[in-house]
């Protein structure tokens, strides 16, 4: 039974962010908000708001994410999570380095539960950082999208 759930991307101020905004909305309306959900960056910097355009899309989604606040992945919160989700492969293999022993608990968030081939550049979710409003809207409704799929099985 999954009871902590890690998002993770690379800076935690845009893809990580809206997923575990996502997530936790989601998992209210269904009533299962007994999960934790966190998210962190594999380079990121702590204490940063996320960024301008990430708090625009996620507000135009109805979700406020203004007070979050980045922060960096620690070996503690790996461990600390039934399931880590990550946006692209690099991030599993940076998860993999501080804690080897998460490998049967981490995926890409596009690979977990999904039926397809296994595709690694196919499985990522592309960083829309310094890119228009109009990507972060798509990376928005792709992650949204992705967390559907499988939330409400866990």
């Amino acid at each position: 039974m999954i009871k902590s759930l890690l998002f993770v991307c690379t800076g935690n101020s845009c893809r990580s962010v809206m997923a575990e905004a996502i997530a936790r909305e989601r998992l209210y309306e269904l009533g299962k908000d007994d999960i934790n959900v966190r998210s962190a960056g594999v380079r990121a910097l702590n204490g940063l708001q996320p960024s301008d355009n990430t708090i625009k899309v996620m507000k135009e989604a109805g979700i406020d994410v203004a007070d979050f606040r980045t922060k960096n992945i620690t070996p503690d919160m790996i461990r600390k999570a039934n399931l880590v989700l990550t946006m692209e492969s690099m991030h599993k293999d940076e998860i993999f380095k501080l804690v080897p022993e998460a490998k049967s608990k981490t995926f890409l968030l596009k690979e977990y539960k999904s039926s397809s081939a296994f595709n690694p550049k196919g499985f990522s979710v592309r960083d829309p950082m310094g890119m228009p409003v109009e990507e972060y809207r798509l990376v928005r409704d792709e992650i949204k999208a992705e967390i559907d799929r499988f939330i409400a099985d866990l």
